[in-house]
């Protein structure tokens, strides 16, 4: 083994080396060449490198298509153990309890495989499906904080490998019992079963680590609060979580509203231009009532359904409708305001146009009633939708 081969140099090499394997090197061969040279490697520095590569150009598309090498390369050579921070509610403990709810699964697979039984297999299989849940958290919740940080390689070479995962499952399903058992499982279950656990691999050996020597706590708890809904896939979130986001929470009450010319919402900030036009942007019209029965905002839509204008702002609800349906609009609101309901909707045929309206109660996070919101919608052409319309249609 080489000595005292500096941080960047080590990059350098590992860099040639995948670059080689891309190009045809064996993995025993690369191998061989790590241990002479390199010795050891740390899961960070796994990520860092990938990332490098993407940077330089290599697409993610190639690194998927050989990351199960990279994997398997750096099993036998990695010297860092993946830490779990204390906490039990944090993120990566959980994400790793998924994990093992996972391999449980996969055991399963793998014996009603040896006892070829189909219909076990379909019940092992159909509950695999909802492995979709999991990856779609790591997608939409951790990868964006990781982007945050520059790093951009699971979002490009993971989420990719997810996908196949997905189709894997789809086609082990579709395709139970057409074909004679041992094709099959070599076909489908098998490929299917090592392509999981080798996503487990890397994430508990590359993504995990390196997402916790790149977030900061303030990140994770966010992370967590993401996590709250309906998120996971095959275990619970631990008890204390709400006491840890009820913590933090407290902590955002010196958190300014508005922060250099923006307003700053639980969900990110907009500047005052961008939310007004948003607001006009979106498909439907909105009216919002506030407390007191009072008109006080609806959008102003380039098509807007049912006329407003300035002055009605500031006029009682009441006296915006006509006689007729004033009782019902009253009625509405009083449910509204005692928590009795939640929402009401109807649909009427208007100009020749199908419209749906809903009336919303609007509450703060501690169930207080501030206001109902109107939301109308023409949806005679979504009325005529029929199959389906894809992304990439």
């Amino acid at each position: 083994m080489s000595q005292g081969v500096g941080k960047q140099q080590k990059k350098e090499i590992i860099k040639q080396i995948i670059k080689q394997l891309h190009e045809g090197l064996s993995a025993q061969e690369a191998k061989e060449r790590f241990e002479k040279e390199i010795g050891s490697i740390t899961s960070f520095e796994i990520a860092q490198i990938e990332q490098e590569l993407i940077n330089e150009g290599v697409s993610s598309d190639e690194i998927k298509r050989f990351c199960n090498v990279h994997a398997m390369l750096f099993e036998g050579i990695m010297s860092e153990s993946l830490k779990n921070p204390e906490y039990p509610a944090h993120p990566v403990n959980i994400f790793k309890q998924e994990n093992q709810q996972i391999r449980k699964l996969l055991t399963k697979i793998e014996d009603a495989m040896e006892q070829r039984d189909f219909d076990l297999l379909k019940q092992y299989l159909d509950e695999l499906k909802k492995i979709d849940i999991y990856y779609s958290t790591k997608e939409q919740v951790l990868f964006p904080y990781l982007e945050r940080h520059g790093f951009m390689g699971p979002s490009k070479v993971m989420w990719g490998k997810h996908n196949d995962i997905r189709v894997m499952i789809k086609d082990a399903i579709n395709n139970l019992q057409n074909t004679e058992f041992s094709a099959y499982s070599r076909q489908y279950l098998i490929p299917l079963i090592e392509e999981v656990e080798s996503m487990i691999f890397k994430e508990e050996n590359i993504l995990f680590p390196s997402s916790l020597e790149m977030l900061l706590p303030e990140e994770w708890v966010e992370i967590l609060k993401e996590m709250k809904e309906d998120r996971l896939a095959f275990t619970k979130l631990p008890a204390t979580l709400d006491k840890l986001i009820e913590e933090f929470e407290q902590n955002l009450s010196s958190v300014p509203e508005i922060e250099n010319d923006e307003i700053i919402f639980e969900t990110g900030r907009l500047s005052f231009k961008e939310l007004e036009s948003i607001l006009n942007t979106l498909p439907v019209d909105i009216t919002f009532v506030d407390r007191d029965n009072k008109v006080k905002y609806f959008s102003k839509s380039k098509d807007r359904i049912f006329l407003r204008t300035k002055s009605v702002l500031g006029r009682e609800v009441q006296n915006c409708h006509p006689p007729q349906s004033v009782d019902k609009v009253m009625q509405i609101v009083d449910w509204f305001k005692k928590g009795e309901r939640d929402s009401v909707d109807f649909w009427i045929n208007f100009k020749d146009r199908v419209v749906y309206i809903r009336y919303f109660a609007v509450r703060d996070k501690d169930g207080n009633y501030l206001g109902t919101l109107e939301v109308t919608q023409d949806i005679t052409q979504i009325k005529e939708l029929k199959g389906e319309k894809r992304l990439a249609d």
